[in-house]
């Protein structure tokens, strides 16, 4: 690779202006690497002009853009165009659901959304367009990306001023709530990853975390402050854990960014030969075990909401470092420079270190509200001459505990949200996605556990008198409105909802009805990869009726449950499967044929 030469950094410049000081310092140096594909910085910047002046006319200061593509050097364009022309950036991911989309874009005041045209929501789709001379290669490219400028509703929200880019987060209402992120948070992120990772030219930074979820900011916009080179990962090695590990070391990446439930698998098994990966950024879950003895990546333990900037506290662990018991779970650390943290009581009152109580983060890491300000009101908290301190707080919602040594150990959440593969989750939002379909008239969503302590949502659904809605139904219909994430594994319909004696629904006795709930008369299958496959969904979906005629996807199969079984299937059959070919399978049945056929094949004699 091209190495620029040495620059005198300027803590607290611009994310932008980083940027250009690169463009000038090493125009042709790789910015962008997608397998045989390149683009310098000069070729990124060039291409960020033509788009910002295709949507010149149309896009002011200030404005919301939706931006609806996957990670690659169109995506990393597209950022620099909208950055250059101080329009606010607001990721939505490449497929995102239609209904998901309709209602962001009749809250948010989005000027247009920026996207291939089939994957656009249908008012947008047959909306003026504008075509953008965007990349076109690249793993997760597209043929063709336009501009959609749809009608804008009346009172929708604008991005507080100053904003640098929005993501969504999941709201209690039913609808997507918007966090505005302000450039000098995350320009202080910028300045912390840097140096924490040692980020500089020479190095690959991975393009890897989902586009809708705000760590892919901290990917990106890394990789082009500091003279590095982005690295887009195809989508299948998001939920592959052996494909990732093989994508690491065929693209050379050597600082990267990945969500804990990817990462997790990796830490107890030998280390893969042949990686220059050195660092290892990993968050959006809660860690339950320490990295072995083998891993030579120096991993961290990051945690951090959206509305504190991706990064509040971390814990670092590296090489050879660590616990005598490494399944013991590693602390989520110490603030990041710009961060401060008070573990306080219900009334926000600080509690004493080894006590338990609500994380509260302030500093120049916090976002500059939501677009809704009536919720900026009641989260971020204006706090003067209490016992907590001035100043401004935003209150997480996370039960954690300060030991002496000064760590923070993450204990979980205190109110009804929960954690899916690292997507924060209000169950009333799932709850009005189902409420949505006509055929149904209550829906009540909780949350249980898998053997492994992974949380997982069922859906408990009243129909309407008459209605016979099936679940699989259902589900198709919620993933329109839904992030993958929030989709629950479970649909259990019934006539009525249990209450408790406050005339409310029992939500503890709908989880004891799901979990005793007696199954009927099922196969367990009759070669080995059918028992293998059955009882490994089973627990890994929590549907101990699973049956082998059912769709991985059908049965509440996501791609994260996916990751898991392929490792189940590895471990316990030692052979690989593709995330991408298990997904293609019609029915559990099929794929117990492949790891069948997989295993007949390994266990032949060469030459046979």
């Amino acid at each position: 690779m091209t190495a620029a030469a040495p620059m005198t950094r300027t803590t607290g410049a611009a994310v932008l202006a980083r940027f250009e000081e690169w463009l000038a310092a090493a125009p042709q140096a790789p910015a962008v690497v997608d397998g045989p594909h390149r683009w310098s910085y000069a070729e990124v910047s060039e291409a960020a002009d033509r788009a910002a002046g295709a949507l010149r006319d149309r896009v002011r200061p200030g404005d919301l853009v939706g931006v609806c593509l996957d990670r690659s050097a169109a995506l990393v364009v597209t950022a620099v165009a909208l950055a250059r022309l101080g329009a606010v950036y607001l990721p939505l991911g490449p497929r995102p659901g239609a209904r998901r989309t309709e209602a962001v874009t009749e809250d948010l005041d989005v000027v247009c959304l920026i996207g291939a045209p089939e994957v656009l929501p249908p008012r947008h789709r047959d909306a003026e367009r504008v075509a953008l001379p965007l990349p076109a290669a690249g793993a997760n490219a597209v043929d063709a990306v336009v501009a959609a400028f749809a009608e804008r509703p009346e009172g929708a929200r604008r991005a507080p001023e100053g904003t640098f880019y929005a993501v969504l987060t999941s709201g209690s209402t039913g609808r997507p709530k918007a966090v505005a992120v302000g450039e000098r948070s995350l320009t202080g992120l910028l300045d912390w990853y840097r140096e924490a990772v040692g980020l500089a030219p020479g190095d690959r930074q991975s393009l890897l975390i989902g586009v809708a979820f705000d760590p892919h900011l901290l990917e990106l916009w890394a990789g082009l402050t500091s003279g590095a080179a982005l690295v887009p990962a195809p989508d299948e090695v998001r939920w592959d854990p052996s494909a990732l590990t093989d994508w690491w070391r065929e693209a050379a990446v050597t600082v990267a960014v990945a969500a804990t439930p990817m990462v997790e698998p990796l830490l107890d098994r030998p280390w893969p030969k042949g990686l220059v990966l050195r660092q290892l950024m990993s968050g959006g879950d809660r860690m339950r075990r320490h990295p072995g003895p083998e891993v030579t990546a120096t991993v961290h333990n990051a945690y951090g909401p959206a509305e504190a900037t991706v990064v509040t506290t971390v814990h670092t662990m590296r090489p050879g470092e660590g616990p005598a018991d490494r399944s013991a779970a590693p602390p989520i650390g110490r603030p990041i420079p710009g961060a401060s943290v008070l573990v306080t009581d219900g009334e926000g009152r600080p509690v004493p270190p080894g006590a338990e109580g609500e994380l509260r983060i302030g500093g120049d890491c916090l976002a500059l509200g939501y677009l809704d300000p009536e919720l900026t009101a009641r989260r971020f908290a204006q706090e003067g001459g209490t016992e907590a301190g001035s100043g401004r707080w935003y209150r997480t919602g996370d039960r954690v505990r300060m030991r002496e040594d000064g760590l923070l150990e993450f204990l979980g959440r205190l109110d009804d949200q929960v954690k899916i593969s690292g997507v924060r989750i209000e169950p009333a939002e799932v709850e009005a996605a189902f409420e949505q379909d006509p055929s149904v008239r209550g829906a009540v969503v909780t949350v249980a556990r898998t053997p492994e302590g992974h949380p997982r949502l069922v859906a408990h659904v009243r129909p309407v008198p008459g209605a016979r809605p099936t679940a699989s139904a259902l589900l198709s219909a919620v993933r329109g409105w839904l992030p993958e994430q929030a989709v629950p594994g479970t649909v259990r319909i019934t006539d009525a909802f249990p209450l408790d004696a406050n005339g409310k629904v029992d939500r503890a006795e709908l989880v004891r009805q799901a979990e005793t709930a007696a199954p009927a008369a099922r196969s367990e299958g009759n070669t080995f990869g059918e028992r293998l496959v059955l009882a490994a969904v089973r627990e890994l979906l929590g549907r101990p009726d699973a049956a082998l005629d059912e769709g991985f996807t059908a049965a509440g199969g996501t791609s994260l449950a996916a990751a898991r079984l392929l490792t189940v299937i590895e471990d316990e059959a030692g052979i690989r499967l593709r995330a991408s070919t298990l997904l293609r399978q019609p029915d559990l049945r099929s794929i117990a044929a492949l790891v069948d056929a997989k295993r007949a094949d390994s266990a032949r004699p060469e030459g046979n």
